[in-house]
């Protein structure tokens, strides 16, 4: 709790931070993702001060009208069940021409993200007044955990002689703060997924946004949104041909254009599929970023991956879930998967591989569990503790965490002895977020380096290595 409190003391100092405007709002499709997950939370105030909460997050509408159909709320505890409908700024309800189009007249809640300085009357063609929740930045950028800046400069700031004269013993106080905060933080995330869809749901999100990894993980998710869980484990043998034909990868002629068994694998999928998608039409393509991926990490393989985990969810929720939890039977299941087709193919168009290749690599299973089960376990299992979190170790750098050493630590030799586990991964990832990425000086008035001296224990200062 202290690092939380030293957050708040820190960010409360008017001096440190220059303003320079609202902070700017991610794409319609991806707060509809947050929104829809219940990262947002449930309980608002409408724009004339009376209470709602919302009773059911709805079905997400694939086509033309509201965003979410069979929603319900209730303002001032009186229910209301209809549609509702999602924009970034509450002006495109008549920017969008939702005020006269018959399609909107059911909705019973206008949500967006800003207001601007006018003041706008949510009404519907039949000029009934709808509720309007505007939702406060504070609120949204915890969700999407958007910082102030994209991104921070790779080089040592600050903060690195501080550090470098703190003893063992401090560092290792202060990472663990900063993990446990990051950790109550994302355990939250996940309880308040489960709240609105349930426990499993929630998982399959964090699922699919953990092998969607950095730069598919929007469309990773919202995959998952259109295609529940529930539906899945209803699908019987269809849901591989559901998932590759909602996320947009397969076409009517694919299969008479390959060759061998991807030929076969391709017509099996399309076979099933056709059934299946006109349940599933949609006028919004998912997002996905296709270009600078290694082909392990190519978009066919991460959709395969959550297919063949949809269909083994009883074994999968069994060890992910499990109390006590560990880490150790996780990998285990996660590392064993597999597939006939996928286990010798990187994508549905390449070539089969000179040699297996795992579905579900080890680390995308530690992101799993740094991100999502971890944090999770230490929240429900009294016998998963930070000590039992701080034990899971990784060798798995990536980009950002590299310039997290960089930053705090000089360099990634200086911060080698931090970035083996996985949970001062987490910390130093939460650090970086709070403090390099809130600050707009670019270091200069950053108040952590001075806030570093009040840390304890803070022992004998070591001497500089010149």
């Amino acid at each position: 709790m202290r690092y939380a409190r030293l957050l708040e003391e820190v960010w409360n100092i008017d001096s440190v931070v220059a303003e320079d405007g609202a902070a700017l709002l991610p794409s319609e499709l991806e707060l509809q993702a947050l929104w829809f997950a219940g990262a947002m939370g449930r309980d608002f105030v409408t724009a004339d001060g009376k209470a709602v909460r919302v009773v059911q997050f709805g079905e997400w509408n694939r086509g033309a009208g509201p965003d979410f159909h069979h929603a319900v709320v209730a303002v001032d505890g009186v229910e209301h069940a209809g549609a509702l409908e999602l924009d970034p700024h509450v002006a495109d309800w008549e920017n969008h021409g939702h005020a006269t189009n018959p399609d909107y007249r059911n909705v019973v809640l206008h949500v967006s993200f800003a207001r601007g300085e006018s003041e706008y009357f949510i009404r519907n063609d039949e000029h009934r007044a709808i509720p309007q929740v505007v939702v406060p930045e504070a609120i949204w950028q915890d969700a999407v955990a958007l910082p102030r800046r994209a991104v921070a400069m790779a080089v040592p700031g600050r903060c690195v002689t501080p550090l470098r004269l703190m003893e063992e013993a401090a560092v290792r106080s202060l990472l663990q703060e900063a993990a446990e905060h990051r950790a109550r933080g994302k355990a939250r995330s996940f309880l308040m997924t489960a709240d609105v869809h349930g426990r499993d749901e929630a998982l399959f999100q964090s699922l699919a946004v953990t092998l969607g990894y950095r730069s598919n993980s929007l469309a990773m998710r919202l995959l998952a949104q259109r295609c529940p869980l529930r539906m899945m484990r209803e699908a019987g043998d269809a849901v591989e041909a559901i998932l590759f034909g909602v996320a947009g990868f397969l076409t009517q002629d694919m299969h008479e254009q390959a060759t061998g068994e991807t030929r076969d694998y391709l017509r099996s999928l399309w076979d099933e599929w056709w059934k299946w998608r006109g349940n599933f039409v949609s006028t919004r393509p998912l997002p996905w970023v296709m270009r600078a991926q290694r082909p392990a990490n190519h978009p066919h393989r991460r959709v395969a991956a959550l297919a063949i985990l949809a269909t083994q969810w009883t074994g999968f929720r069994r060890v992910a879930l499990a109390r006590p939890f560990s880490s150790k039977r996780v990998l285990e299941y996660l590392e064993n998967l597999r597939h006939p087709f996928w286990n010798g193919h990187l994508t549905l168009a390449a070539a089969p591989t000179a040699s297996p290749v795992a579905l579900f690599g080890k680390s995308h299973g530690v992101e799993l569990i740094a991100n999502h089960l971890g944090p999770l376990a230490m929240q429900e299992d009294a016998m998963f503790s930070y000590e039992s979190f701080v034990r899971i170790t990784s060798t798995t750098r990536n980009e950002k965490l590299r310039r997290c050493a960089i930053r705090l630590f000089g360099s990634e030799q200086a911060a080698a002895p931090w970035l083996k586990s996985i949970a001062h991964q987490q910390a130093l990832l939460q650090i970086y977020q709070d403090f390099c990425l809130e600050d707009t000086s670019d270091c200069q008035r950053c108040p952590f380096p001075e806030q570093l001296a009040q840390w304890t224990p803070w022992l004998t200062p070591k001497p500089l290595l010149l």
